[in-house]
């Protein structure tokens, strides 16, 4: 079975960014595990690093988890949508869309974990707020609009001789 060199290159973008957003989520776990020391401290090289990282254990563990379940999700993707009922040009749209997607959730995560108050529930508050803010409202929005149109097009449309 020979793939669309277009859904072909959609699918290495995803795992190509899959990679990196679960990379950047184990350095973040690095990061919850200096803050959770107090220190930073690898065994084993040798001497510590007397520093209490900014941010809160709630705020480490998102952005650690952001990273490890988009990546997963952007592996998955790269899996799954070439199966569904979706045509090539689709599926890589909706590549790119759950790419930005990955970094959005990520970058907009950490930001809670480098600065005061800049959790993104809300516009307003610091600049770091209202940025990680719309990060998430367009990952949010993006997100949306792609589980709405996977959804509608493989419960309610015709199958797609393309995808089969």
């Amino acid at each position: 079975m020979s793939m669309n060199p277009a859904v072909a290159t959609a699918r290495r973008r995803l795992l190509g960014h899959g990679g990196l957003v679960l990379f950047l989520g184990g350095v973040a776990g690095f990061g919850f595990l200096f803050f959770l020391l107090g220190e930073i401290r690898l065994w084993p090289i040798p001497g510590v690093i007397e520093y209490q990282l900014p941010g809160s254990e709630k705020a480490w563990r998102m952005t650690h988890l952001e990273g490890i379940i988009n990546g997963l999700a952007l592996w998955l993707a790269a899996v799954l949508l070439p199966g569904m009922n979706l045509s090539d040009k689709a599926i890589v749209r909706i590549a790119n869309g759950l790419i930005v997607v990955a970094w959005t959730f990520i970058v907009a995560s950490s930001f809670d974990a480098f600065f005061p108050e800049s959790r993104g529930l809300y516009f307003g508050g610091p600049i770091t707020n209202i940025l990680a803010f719309l990060m998430f409202y367009v990952g949010v929005a993006i997100f949306m609009c792609i589980a709405a149109f996977v959804a509608w097009k493989n419960l309610f449309s015709k199958p797609n001789s393309s995808a089969s």
